[in-house]
């Protein structure tokens, strides 16, 4: 969940300094991430051939499936599909495999497998595409759409959830410190920025474009954090990580910079009596296919 100094699973090769995922490190806050799938996932229709004339089970892609966590989540609506979370990341990978893949309880199977979003063309039909906090990792996304689009099954869909949270403070203050005197000159191309994602009406209009019919909308969760910098531990596993690889070969400056960073989110993101309230927006499109 890298491009030239840009982090993601869906990385193409793995320089030297290029991030790599943690998976304890991301299921730090695996409920709160979970949240924005599972209500992705409520507004996903039936999918049309599961259980079709045939009998064939549905056919289901995970795109970005990061430790598999989430993507278990397809097997319990649809308990007969083989399912494949497909991701770039060979940590995240060992995690799922070791810890989902195999048969599920409803007479499905979910599997693994390596691919790189930017360059993904699926080899079969698939009944569902789906795709949860992934497509900003990936520059230009959205024209990607019409492969994935083209090789779902008549009535199929495409859908996905990704963060729109690139103007609030967690964001801004890491890019501002990173294009700050002290650390532009090792930092300021290593972040991605507020168009790494489109608006939801960008998204609205280019699936409607592609002949489907688009359920497009936008959510801010108020998470509550707990345990000391809770906002940093967060972005630990996510938005910091190309900052952290960038400094890898030097402990004492990396430090300095999550410690400056960590003053900066403190005052952004005061903690209460309950734990540490954290906006999070998100962006949701779920793309149906005509049948």
């Amino acid at each position: 969940m890298p491009f030239p100094k840009l982090s993601t699973s869906f990385e193409q090769g793995r320089p030297q300094s290029a991030p790599t995922w943690d998976p304890a490190q991301y299921l730090r806050h695996a409920g709160h991430r979970a949240r924005p799938f599972t209500d992705l996932l409520a507004r996903i229709p039936d999918l049309s051939s599961g259980g079709g004339p045939n009998g064939d089970p549905p056919r289901i892609a995970d795109l970005g499936c990061g430790p598999g966590n989430v993507t278990v989540l397809l097997a319990d609506r649809w308990p007969s599909a083989h399912i494949t979370g497909y991701d770039n990341s060979p940590e995240m990978l060992d995690k799922a495999v070791v810890d989902h893949e195999g048969p599920t309880p409803g007479g499905g199977r979910l599997d693994f497998s390596h691919a790189d979003a930017r360059t993904w063309t699926p080899a079969e039909p698939y009944d569902l595409i789906v795709s949860n906090a992934t497509l900003q990792w990936v520059p230009g996304h959205a024209d990607r759409f019409a492969d994935w689009i083209t090789a779902l099954k008549p009535g199929g869909t495409f859908a996905f959830q990704l963060p729109g949270n690139f103007s609030a403070p967690s964001h801004r203050l890491m890019r501002a410190l990173a294009h700050s005197d002290r650390w532009k000159d090792r930092l300021a191309d290593v972040l991605r920025h507020d168009d790494a994602v489109l608006a939801p009406e960008a998204y609205l209009e280019k699936l409607t474009a592609l002949g489907c019919a688009a359920d497009v909308w936008e959510t801010t969760y108020i998470h509550l954090l707990e345990g000391e910098d809770p906002v940093l531990d967060w972005v630990k596993g996510t938005g910091l990580r190309p900052v952290l690889a960038a400094l890898a070969d030097d402990p004492e400056a990396r430090e300095e910079f999550v410690a400056e960073y960590r003053s900066a989110l403190r005052e952004a993101y005061p903690a209460g009596p309950q734990g540490t309230p954290f906006p999070f927006r998100r962006i949701f499109a779920v793309a149906t296919k005509e049948a």
